[in-house]
């Protein structure tokens, strides 16, 4: 029988490598296109490690209302755990975007006063950070990791009503080190924070729509928040 540590190492060495495959990316390839190719990287990993071999991809919170599944589509299902994704994101975002706004604020300290700045193409942005951004990394981290380590280390903590452990915490340590592998900006270890929800809601609702909403949002409004006070162009 296999200790935790030793069925950890398989996800854990997946991280890495995976890691390490798309820091060379967006170092490597153009700025318009590093997102891309990082979120192909991260969809591929994926798809090798979590649904090439399993019919199941519910398993790992993957089904994404069955599109993913060998069934035939239920329109009624999709739009159900559609309609449940976005109430759970959209309800955290609201529970929790005024006080980030304000620890925002506190963190980066601007030195303009806030006039809101819109993008030039919010459907462009929108569907970027959902499609590019939000899914394949909610897929990798949420999907596949998080899954493959709460297997090796078996949740036991109850928090607001979901199951979580230590899983949920290497995960996010893992994915607050890949920001800054791809950023070498010790800010981008923040990214921890948000991420403890993004886990909580995979845990909480099953699946990853949930955190894929909230992830995009708060992107979205991080983008927002740095145009609106003279941080970003």
């Amino acid at each position: 029988m296999s200790t935790p540590t030793r069925s950890a190492r398989g996800p854990l060495l997946a991280a890495l490598l995976t890691t390490l495959a798309v820091t060379a990316l967006s170092y490597s390839l153009p700025d318009n296109l590093a997102a891309t190719g990082v979120g192909l990287a991260f969809l591929a990993a994926t798809y090798l490690l979590a649904l090439r071999s399993d019919s199941e991809p519910g398993r790992f919170g993957l089904s994404l209302g069955g599109l993913l599944e060998p069934h035939p589509l239920s329109p009624a299902r999709l739009g159900r755990e559609a309609a449940l994704a976005l109430g759970w994101g959209v309800g955290a975002a609201l529970l929790i975007f005024p006080a980030f706004w304000f620890g925002w604020l506190a963190w980066w300290k601007p030195p303009h006063e806030f006039s809101a700045v819109w993008p030039a193409s919010p459907s462009d942005e929108v569907l970027g950070q959902l499609l590019v951004i939000a899914l394949p990394e909610e897929a990798f981290y949420r999907g596949y990791l998080q899954t493959s380590l709460d297997q090796a280390f078996r949740p036991k903590w109850r928090l607001l009503g979901a199951l979580v452990g230590p899983g949920l915490l290497l995960t996010s340590v893992i994915f607050a080190l890949g920001h800054l592998a791809t950023d070498f900006n010790p800010n981008r270890l923040a990214v921890f924070f948000p991420s403890l929800v993004f886990g909580w809601l995979r845990a909480r609702t099953g699946g990853i729509g949930a955190p894929l909403v909230f992830h995009a949002l708060a992107n979205l409004l991080t983008a927002f928040l740095a145009r609106s006070y003279g941080l970003a162009g």
